[in-house]
């Protein structure tokens, strides 16, 4: 697949776009996802990840090694989350957002569901993001691409451009604050079956 990955890079940079659209079918899915699991929003993250693709695409001559492609590729997505989240931020600070944008916030998004499993669903999630709050910013980032990503700690180093051990204490440090939730996992999982 790596080698596949290359030569799709090689082409695109020499202006093929189907092998760049082939590029964007191979990683929509896992960039849609670490999009999601920082917004926790379906639609931002698919703006999100249209955007990660739209600046590949423009700063794709950029790219030294096409080896390297998806480390970079992600790098480009967490930072994208990361300017969306500080802005959304700021926006919050200053109240920017309407009452119809905050009820569709407050909302369930996947309507195919029962009204039990949204409430449950929905309880999950705020559940995640309280225990992802409880972490400090870089041990999020690793915890989100070690386990909601399932990104290997090579690739996280490389995407957050750090070494390999500095990965692991901060990924040690998350799994000893999330140790503390243990509890309510544990408890959803059995509520399920």
């Amino acid at each position: 697949m790596s080698l596949k990955i290359t030569a799709l890079v090689e082409k695109a940079r020499d202006g093929n776009r189907p092998s760049f659209q082939d590029l964007v079918t191979i990683f929509q899915e896992d960039i849609y996802r670490l999009a999601y699991y920082r917004t926790f929003s379906q639609m931002d993250a698919e703006d999100l990840t249209q955007e990660v693709f739209e600046q590949a695409y423009r700063k794709l001559n950029s790219l030294n090694d096409p080896q390297r492609f998806r480390a970079w590729l992600y790098s480009i997505a967490v930072n994208r989350c990361n300017d969306f989240l500080r802005k959304r931020k700021y926006m919050a600070l200053l109240q920017m957002r309407t009452a119809q944008e905050q009820d569709f916030m407050a909302t369930g998004k996947d309507m195919n569901n029962s009204y039990n499993d949204k409430i449950e669903k929905k309880r999950f999630w705020k559940q995640v993001k309280t225990m992802l709050h409880k972490l400090s910013s870089m041990e999020r980032q690793v915890f989100t691409l070690r386990f909601m990503d399932h990104r290997n700690i090579n690739e996280i180093a490389s995407i957050l451009d750090k070494n390999e051990s500095t990965i692991k204490t901060h990924l040690y440090r998350a799994l000893n604050k999330v140790r503390g939730e243990a509890d309510f996992f544990k408890e959803y999982r059995e509520s399920l079956s």
